[in-house]
């Protein structure tokens, strides 16, 4: 894809992957580039840096998960703004805790957010893109999307089930000269991460080599970016022995913090069992150290 003088929307493009997208397509001189989030302030900023580049910036802070409002959005960003050549689904939120401690509200987030805004927003701009016959959508998934990590299960759902999205969309709208890719990035620095704990041995990458990868498989059309070479080991591994790659997640994986055990209140048997329990351990020990071997 070539991308100097088109038009771009990015959705999470206040912060983290979707802002390091938004600045490297902006030195890619893009015409303009459409950025979507919540947050208006940090919107404004990223914006004010794009301009200083040369490129013009258009913000819209909106919540992906209210249907009618971006609805309403992206027709008049059409309207005002020509059609929009490329697509970035960057938008995403996680949390990281055991499945049996997983709280429904935030499960709801990460479906409404990572799942639901993003199949609203692209078939708003994908049913616009095949009227025009061109255009490209980038799906945002994760190395979690090949390999599920444990503590993170409704995170690796969604980021699979994007995959499952961006190849089925991919032979949809092929026919209407519409290319789908998924970028995959490793475990990256960015404000969403910093709080999780982090799976052993796992190095974060930043936000700028994701967007910079992003770029290489855009020039050649790969379907799917990995980024990182140790996503590119992860699914090898996966599909050449998936047995190791268990084993690894299993050590790999942060230990979840322990409830606090209330104390049970012993009877006078139970005591004396123990202070007897006491004694034999501590006569035991007396007894091994005193042998010579």
């Amino acid at each position: 894809m070539n991308i100097q003088g088109k038009v771009a929307l990015i959705t999470g493009a206040s912060r983290g992957i979707g802002r390091a997208i938004a600045l490297e397509l902006a030195q890619q001189r893009m015409q303009r580039l459409i950025l979507v989030a919540r947050d208006r302030q940090k919107l404004v900023e990223v914006a004010n840096e794009i301009e200083a580049m040369g490129v013009q910036a258009t913000i819209l802070a909106i919540d992906l998960t209210r249907t009618a409002e971006v609805n309403i959005a992206i027709a008049q960003l059409w309207r005002n703004y020509g059609p929009i050549h490329l697509l970035v689904n960057c938008a995403g939120v996680a949390y990281q805790t055991s499945f049996l401690r997983s709280k429904l509200p935030q499960v709801q987030e990460e479906l409404s957010v990572n799942l639901l805004g993003m199949y609203t927003l692209t078939s708003l701009i994908a049913r616009r893109m095949a009227s025009q016959k061109q255009g490209t959508i980038v799906n945002v998934s994760s190395l979690m999307g090949k390999v599920a990590a444990p503590t993170m299960a409704t995170y690796s759902a969604t980021k699979f089930a994007i995959l499952g999205f961006t190849q089925a969309l991919r032979r949809e709208l092929a026919e209407h000269n519409i290319e789908v890719k998924a970028l995959l990035p490793s475990l990256t620095d960015t404000d969403m991460v910093r709080d999780l704990k982090l799976f052993r041995w796992v190095i974060p990458m930043t936000p700028q080599k994701v967007a910079q990868a992003l770029i290489i498989g855009l020039q050649n059309d790969a379907p799917e970016i990995l980024v990182g070479w140790q996503s590119h080991l992860a699914v090898w591994c996966q599909r050449l022995a998936p047995w190791l790659l268990e084993l690894i997640l299993h050590i790999a994986t942060p230990p979840a913090p322990r409830r606090p055990q209330p104390q049970q209140k012993l009877s006078f048997w139970s005591k004396i069992q123990r202070f007897s329990d006491f004694g034999f351990s501590r006569n035991m020990a007396h007894f091994v150290s005193a042998r010579k071997f």
